[in-house]
């Protein structure tokens, strides 16, 4: 039996060489203003997928983040990390604890130099890479709020998605404790993927 690689497909590799300390709390567990993302990742068929990861990274609810390559300055919020990484379970669910995010500075539209009006803003949303077996390279989807109709509707990376069916598929449900997120890897109903 040869040993278990990183050089072949995320599969068994997954959780062995990925674990992360926090798992899924990108904010202290507990920590005030925190929210659950839940949901759960099917395949082309609809069924659960047990073994894949969620890793979740975002700003934070001022739209900054804890980084010295911010150009608006680091910013920290106790017990905010902005990253987490969840396994999905038996069922294909998967759920991160953390913060909502504010909305962030987006290109500025026109081309070229001179006047241009102001930037754009990209609405909150959270970036979300799933790793799966089969799967050689991470696929990577955005969450967007459904509580963010204004600011989505603005946002130059979803109004890139132009049909209704597949742009649904990149927004949040709200849920009792946060919002629902699912995901399908291919088929009828699948998360629109960024080529990144």
């Amino acid at each position: 039996m040869e040993p278990t690689t990183p050089s072949q497909t995320v599969g068994p590799f997954l959780h062995i060489g990925l674990p992360w300390p926090d798992g899924p709390y990108a904010l202290r567990e507990g920590a005030p203003g925190g929210v659950w993302l839940r949901g759960t990742v099917t395949d082309g068929a609809g069924a659960p997928v047990p073994d894949a990861l969620i890793e979740t990274w975002q700003a934070d609810p001022g739209g900054g983040f804890d980084h010295p390559d911010d150009p608006r300055g680091a910013v920290r919020h106790d017990g905010f990390r902005g990253f987490g990484r969840c396994p999905t379970d038996a069922e294909g669910r998967w759920g991160v604890y953390t913060l909502k995010p504010g909305p962030l500075p987006g290109p500025v539209p026109g081309p070229g130099p001179g006047p241009q009006g102001p930037p754009l803003l990209q609405a909150p949303h959270i970036d979300v890479s799933v790793f799966a077996r089969g799967m050689l390279h991470r696929t990577v989807t955005r969450l967007y709020f459904p509580d963010e109709e204004e600011a989505n509707g603005q946002d130059p990376v979803l109004s890139s998605v132009t049909d209704p069916e597949e742009r649904a598929t990149l927004v949040a449900v709200a849920a009792e404790d946060g919002y629902r997120f699912d995901i399908r890897l291919q088929g009828e109903g699948e998360t629109v993927f960024f080529d990144i």
